[in-house]
């Protein structure tokens, strides 16, 4: 079969593949923008853009004794502004010579469907509100900038995981770690190597490391909750031997999908940096700072959707993989948010397709995953408004 008989044959097909041959890399959406809005002109749909220009779509309820839902995904790809071709390989879909934008059109189209066909259907519903965000790739500013006063859901589905049937329920924060060491008194490392007011400070920053956790700090029930990894050290001139370096720094990052474990762990580093300015006193000092990248995405204690999920994945045919995620995602900035009525967002990464090879020239996704994503949000809607 051949890519144009397909979409011919299937109209989520062809809206997935119009919307992968938009170009829109990140802060670059402006042709998906434009498009996005006259679709909804042409099919009735409530659309409006926020200061951000992200795409804002609402269906109103038909029936308000049934709860509203939120379904997000990104408008912005990995890839520049080139043409983007389409083409059929056996079930796959991919674009000759360049990443095919799957992540996130995929969900972008999933979403888009699914409310056209609840607004023209007769279905007694309750609101349906659609987020499309730009640059979540590059830096996340169009979520940040959402106004998320203005949205009445509570539950959110996030459509920007990368395998059909997953239901992610937590994720992992982002903090960078920075250390920095100053020795007073550098000096010639053979003159002055004797001297015990003097420290290198290459040395003294690798016994700080030599204290610290590497890799996972805390796990539950199989799945990493809390890590830290080193990013890189440097200090001196590795060229240059006869010098005694009176400044060194290290990187790291923290990622935990609990805030009192990553606390504890940031406690950890802040004891060895006290200690060691203790010991050191007069001699060397080291400094520390924590920057937030990205909230953590906590787990819930309300189980109402995963249960809904996992019932309804079974009954279409669909594995469901309820799990955390050790990893960012828009999900962790709803999750730190409050809505339109005050109450704190309950936010779901999910998956509707299956994207392989993500962010590279052979990123493909299966077509059939589509479809079938789509069944399960069907059905996952009736459940959930039933």
């Amino acid at each position: 079969m051949l890519i144009k008989e397909l979409r011919n044959d299937n109209n989520l097909i062809n809206l997935f593949c119009t919307l992968a041959e938009i170009p829109s890399p990140s802060m670059k959406e402006e042709k998906v923008i434009e498009w996005l809005q006259n679709y909804c002109s042409e099919n009735g749909l409530n659309c409006r853009l926020d200061n951000y220009k992200n795409v804002i779509i609402n269906i109103p309820a038909t029936d308000n004794s049934k709860p509203p839902l939120l379904l997000s995904a990104h408008m912005d790809v990995i890839g520049d502004d080139s043409p983007v071709e389409t083409y059929l390989d056996g079930d796959l879909i991919r674009a000759k010579g360049r990443t095919l934008g799957a992540d996130d059109k995929a969900g972008l189209a999933n979403a888009l469907y699914f409310a056209t066909s609840i607004a023209k259907s007769d279905m007694a519903h309750g609101e349906i509100e659609l987020v499309f965000t730009r640059d979540e790739e590059n830096g996340a500013s169009g979520i940040r900038n959402v106004e998320f006063d203005k949205l009445n859901s509570k539950y959110v589905l996030v459509l920007d995981s990368d395998s059909l049937g997953q239901l992610m329920t937590s994720g992992a924060s982002y903090t960078t770690v920075k250390i920095h060491v100053e020795s007073f008194k550098g000096g010639h490392s053979g003159i002055d190597i004797a001297d015990t007011t003097r420290e290198n400070a290459a040395k003294l920053i690798a016994d700080i490391i030599a204290n610290l956790p590497q890799g996972v700090y805390y796990s539950e029930n199989g799945e990493v909750v809390t890590s830290c990894n080193i990013g890189g050290i440097t200090s001196g001139n590795i060229k240059v031997t006869n010098i005694i370096n009176t400044t060194a720094d290290a990187s790291y990052s923290i990622r935990s999908s609990n805030k009192s474990v990553e606390e504890e762990l940031k406690e950890r580093f802040l004891y060895e940096i006290e200690d060691f300015n203790k010991q050191y006193e007069n001699i060397a000092k080291a400094e520390i700072v924590f920057e937030e990248h990205l909230p953590a995405f906590e787990k819930s204690d309300d189980i109402y959707i995963p249960l809904l999920f996992e019932t309804v994945a079974h009954k279409v045919g669909v594995k469901p993989e309820i799990s955390s995620f050790h990893a960012g995602a828009e999900t962790h900035i709803y999750a730190n948010r409050t809505n339109s009525k005050g109450e704190k967002f309950l936010p779901y990464l999910v998956g509707l397709a299956d994207v392989h090879n993500m962010h590279s020239c052979e990123e493909n996704v299966d077509y059939k995953s589509i479809i079938k994503g789509q069944e399960l949000l069907n059905e996952f809607y009736k459940a959930y408004i039933s």
